[in-house]
This record gives structure tokens, sequence and C-alpha cells, in this order.
């Protein structure tokens, strides 16, 4: 089976590839989830009216929550497998891009891509979304997921074939870019959250997948202890060198770009492929949605914003600047961990 995906919905992913639900799995799954939902702590959500925390990480209480426990309990991974590996807002959607087509370069021409015609978010299924409906996929299976390392399974983690590519931004960046998406998702019948209670909340670590600073140093310790497993990369210096980073990229995922196809410009056309620019004017991207499960759909138009390095400050007080780089000194001290190119 391709490792291309029209979309990431389950339904579509069982009908399209005839997977095989195990329903005693699922219902031993559910039968955990009810068990200890009422007793995790609750925060007020961005998205959903709230959060919980469950091992140290604020959770969706239904969609993040019950994939977690999924893949916690029964993910079977290959050691093949590649993931890209991701807070929210910090460059998923441009990584995705540029990964499945640096994979996929000898597959599909730019003239007819599959990106020309599908959001990046649906041509790799999201792994808390499916965990269940990955079997068909042919090896080796491009996979997302926004899972802090340290509440991987041990299976994907000490599996030193399976391998991350993670990509990090600047705290301030991404929240503005959080508060702004995540508004546009939440509920009619729920006040819009005000940038105000966003940045309290995600000084508090209160925010999907936070801590935000506890999600990437998780990263950062795996690919200083593993280099050879997880590729830790920098939005911003993304942006900066986008060739130099594609390169990158294509060498540790064992692609490597020949001097033919350096020459030919391969690499400047992948990265003009996946640009803001383009992507974000693509009929797709302009007009279609993205179905993650029944409860969560999101037009693609939401996924491209700026893409700006810095327009975080724009929204900001010197106050709040100043409080959440505080915070950034004393959560990455010692870690040789620097925000920014």
């Amino acid at each position: 089976m391709d490792s291309f995906l029209p979309s990431p919905d389950c339904d579509t992913i069982s009908k399209t590839y005839n997977g095989q639900i195990d329903s005693h799995l699922i219902q031993k799954t559910n039968e955990g989830y009810r068990e200890i939902l009422p007793n995790l702590p609750r925060g007020k959500g961005w998205m959903t009216e709230h959060l919980v925390q469950y091992q140290g990480v604020w959770l969706t209480p239904n969609f993040a929550l019950k994939g977690l426990m999924w893949v916690q309990d029964h993910f079977k991974p290959r050691s093949t497998d590649i993931f890209l590996a991701t807070f929210p807002k910090t460059g998923t959607t441009w990584l995705k891009a540029l990964t499945f087509a640096t994979v996929n370069r000898t597959r599909y021409g730019f003239a007819d891509h599959p990106l020309l015609t599908t959001v990046p978010h649906g041509c790799l299924p999201f792994l808390e979304a499916c965990p269940n409906d990955l079997d068909g996929f042919r090896s080796p299976r491009l996979l997302s997921t926004h899972i802090p390392y340290t509440l991987l399974p041990n299976s994907v983690t000490v599996n030193q074939s399976c391998r991350f590519v993670y990509i990090c931004r600047d705290p301030k960046d991404v929240l503005v870019s959080k508060w702004l998406f995540m508004n546009k998702l939440r509920p009619k019948e729920l006040a819009p959250i005000s940038l105000e209670e966003a940045f309290e909340l995600f000084c508090q670590g209160i925010s999907h997948y936070g801590p935000y600073w506890d999600h990437v140093l998780g990263y950062w310790k795996a690919n200083l202890e593993t280099p050879e497993k997880v590729l830790f990369l920098k939005y911003e210096e993304l942006k900066e060198e986008p060739s130099v980073v594609v390169k990158r990229l294509g060498e540790f995922l064992g692609h490597p770009f020949s001097l033919e196809e350096v020459s030919k410009g391969v690499v400047e056309e992948i990265v003009k492929l996946c640009s803001f620019e383009n992507l974000s004017n693509l009929e797709v991207n302009k007009s279609s949605v993205l179905k993650l499960s029944t409860q969560i759909v999101i037009d693609n138009r939401h996924f491209f914003r700026k893409g700006n390095v810095g327009d975080g400050k724009s929204y900001l007080t010197d106050e709040m600047i100043k409080r959440i780089n505080e915070i950034t000194s004393e959560k990455l001290f010692g870690s040789g961990l620097v925000f920014g190119s």
C-alpha cells in the first residue's frame, strides 16, 4: 500500500484499506479511559471546554487522551517507521510537506504532485487519530504525532531503527499562533479565549500536549543521546536556509540527494513546492477541509496564516515577552538548547 493517504480520517482509512479494527482492544481502551477520566486534573481548554492532565501532559479529554492511551497500549511500530513529531503550531504543516516531498520525490512529478491537491496533513496519517488502521501502509511508514517523547511506548523509543524528525519554534510565536488557531476552532457556544488568558495558560503549561518547554526538551535530550535516531530542527533555521535543512532531512531519512539531483535543482523545487506562498494559494488549501474525527473538522485555510519568524512580538506586551523569556531561560538552563537560529 502507498504511504500516501488522501485523508487521515479513520473511517476513510478503514474503508480504503479494509483495516481490521479489533473491537476487543477498542473496548479495553475505552474502559481504561472511562475509569481514569473522572480523576484527572482539569484545566481550561483552548479549543474545547477543558483539558485534562495525564502523566504530566495536558490533553483534550476525548480525542488526544484516548488516542494516546491506544498508542501506549496497542500500537505496533515497525523498525522502518519515521515519525514527524511536533508540538502544535511549531511548523507541523511545513515539515510534513517537506518530508513527504523529499521521501517521495522519485514517485511523483512536480507538475502533478499530491501536495497540489491534498493538504499536507492529508499525506501523513496522524498517529493519535488512527493508530489501529496503519497496518495496510507499506514500509517505511511516514507517521505524524504530537505525543511527547517521554510518553511514547518503549516499543518505539527503545527501537533504535525507528527515526524521529522534530521541529521546535520560539515559544512566543508558538503561543500567538496557537491562540489564533484554536479560537478559530473553538465552538460558538464557548466564548473566545483572550490573549491574556491564553498567555497565562501557556505559561502554566496548560495547553494541548503542554507544557511546551517539557515537550521540546524531551526530544532535545533524545537527540543528544541518540542523534542517529532523532533529528532536531528549528523553525527559524528552516526559514533562514530551507535548502540546507532539506538536504539534512534527506540524509537523515536515508534519501540523500545525489550530486545530479542537486545540480538539477531538485532541492530548490521541493522548497518551492512546499513554500508557504505556494501551498497557501492552492485551491485545496483555500476551500477544502480536513476531517480528523467526527468532532474535529478543520478548514485547510486555517493551517496557513503567515509563517513568519518573530510575529509573536506584534501581539505580546513587553511584560509578556519578558515573562516568557524568563520562563524559557529557567526551563532550558543547562540543556544546551537555545531557541532561534
